[in-house]
């Protein structure tokens, strides 16, 4: 994690620092970029599903609730890990354990909640049973992406904090999705 901190030298009149920019952008941009890709592939997947959405469209108004939570939950777990990370505190067996007990109940709580909304909005049983299971999975597997992400990029040499936020968010963006429409596929047709 190499910063420079010498911020004068580095400062135009205006008080901008242009390598500290410059440092910043060729270290983000791939792995935006790559998220972006990521975000085009999790696209045409969801087009591969259009007969799903097509028989009942109330599925689609899931999607980014289930998307959103399972990122949100890797997040905190990511972001909890890389700060591990620079303090030295509890490795990463500790770290897997603790958060699969947490992502197990996390998942059953929203799972249990956004089921139960969503089978009582709707009417629908099987859309409630269906959105809670994938709501379920979907967090119950977030923290462990979110460990093992930055994990394998430290031990790769890569710094944690540029790439594991947009790496992780689009591989669980792509699990959660896949996640949702095998069980759409299985419960609702």
């Amino acid at each position: 994690m190499e910063m420079n901190t010498n911020n004068k030298a580095n400062c135009n009149p205006k008080g901008e620092n242009k390598e500290l920019v410059g440092y910043l952008f060729r270290h983000r941009f791939p792995w935006l970029a790559l998220g972006l890709l990521g975000g085009m592939a999790t696209s045409v997947i969801i087009s591969k599903y259009e007969t799903i959405l097509a028989q009942d469209v109330r599925l689609a108004f899931f999607i980014p609730i289930i998307v959103y939570m399972s990122d949100a939950v890797g997040t905190q777990t990511e972001t909890l890990y890389v700060r591990g990370l620079v303090k030295k505190h509890e490795g990463f067996y500790a770290s897997l354990l603790k958060e699969i007990v947490l992502g197990l109940g996390l998942g059953a709580i929203f799972g249990v909640a956004l089921g139960l909304f969503a089978g009582m909005w709707l009417h629908s049983p099987a859309i409630g049973l269906t959105t809670g299971l994938a709501m379920f999975i979907s967090v119950a597997l977030a923290p462990i992406l979110a460990l093992i992400i930055p994990a394998v990029l430290v031990k790769e040499r890569y710094d944690p904090a540029f790439g594991a936020g947009p790496f992780a968010t689009i591989i669980q963006d792509l699990i959660s999705i896949l996640i949702y429409f095998a069980i759409a596929t299985l419960i609702i047709f």
